[in-house]
């Protein structure tokens, strides 16, 4: 589901749109854990531009960057490619002033150190600031990645030679894997998971990594906001940013496809006020009542162990 559905889309007036100087720094940061960096609270993530052309997509980058946000995510899979390439069509002029991220989902040494090479090439940069060992949905894959040849190796490596910065991991099918991830590793500088009203109804990312990753000083990521844009049969778009961004984090991703889009979210991210213990409860509450593996198709299917979804990306 796509949140046009639910949102008005930009007109030709507001692709051309820049922003004027005094646009940029509004939006509230956050020090990204024990990476040291200022953050926007929210990030231009480029999972959903294959929901758009290339061209929209370029708009869409130059827009959040006019508005000032400063972290960018991305990953090798995106649209085959294309997604990094949008970002190397816009950040290389402003690299020095934005963060990027990227992600492989390759599990062996080798393969993933190729996917970052062929990143970098997309991006047109020699450095990604924040690299990460994506999607990790299975006990089994926590394993290659940490076995003989595995792609902590090339994590490693790309660190020591200066290719990325930081290094991190991510998923959204399960919190039990990312626990194993972090049982397996201290050396993750960042973490990224779905953080949203209706996760701490079912396979709780929240209630069961958030916790962790705060306690080792991780830099925090939250992505799925929206749930693909599922919540908004229940709450609205500035309801479900706001319940994230008062969690303890650093940051959520959010998947434009619409000028319009990036818009209203920088400005519920400016206009953020702080939820407290009642209005999130309130909230959850709202979302419990369609929680579940319905709702958060990307999780583990309690009711069909067996079930193995596909990944699509975001």
């Amino acid at each position: 589901m796509d949140r046009r559905t639910f949102l008005a889309g930009a007109s030709g007036a507001a692709l051309a749109a820049t922003a004027s100087a005094g646009e940029r720094g509004d939006i509230p940061t956050r020090v990204f854990g024990r990476t040291g960096e200022s953050l926007t609270v929210i990030g231009q993530a480029g999972g959903r531009f294959p929901l758009c052309s290339f061209e929209e997509a370029k708009a869409i980058t130059r827009r959040a960057y006019d508005l000032g946000i400063n972290y960018f995510d991305n990953a090798h899979s995106y649209w085959g490619g294309r997604s990094e390439e949008v970002f190397g069509e816009v950040l290389p002029a402003v690299r020095k002033d934005v963060f990027i991220t990227t992600k492989s989902t390759d599990r062996t040494r080798d393969g993933a150190a190729n996917e970052l090479d062929l990143s970098l090439k997309r991006l047109k940069t020699d450095y990604v600031d924040l690299w990460q060992i994506h999607a990790v949905g299975e006990m089994e894959e926590v394993d290659r990645i940490f076995g003989p040849g595995g792609a902590i190796e090339a994590f490693e490596a790309a660190k020591r030679s200066g290719k990325c910065r930081f290094i991190g991991f991510t998923g959204h099918r399960d919190p039990h894997v990312h626990m194993a991830m972090l049982e397996r590793y201290d050396g993750y500088d960042t973490i990224l998971m779905p953080l949203h009203p209706a996760d701490p109804s079912y396979l709780s990312f929240e209630q069961i990594v958030l916790p962790e990753a705060r306690k080792r000083g991780l830099g925090i990521q939250g992505m799925k906001g929206l749930a693909n844009a599922k919540l908004l049969q229940s709450l609205s778009v500035r309801q479900c940013i706001q319940y994230v961004l008062s969690l303890p984090i650093h940051c959520l991703a959010v998947g434009c496809t619409t000028i319009g889009q990036i818009e209203d979210d920088v400005r519920i991210a400016r206009e953020f006020a702080q939820y407290d213990d009642k209005q999130l409860t309130a909230i959850r509450d709202r979302a419990k009542q369609i929680a579940g593996a319905g709702l958060e198709d990307w999780k583990r299917d309690l009711s069909q162990a067996s079930a193995r979804p596909t990944y699509v990306g975001g």
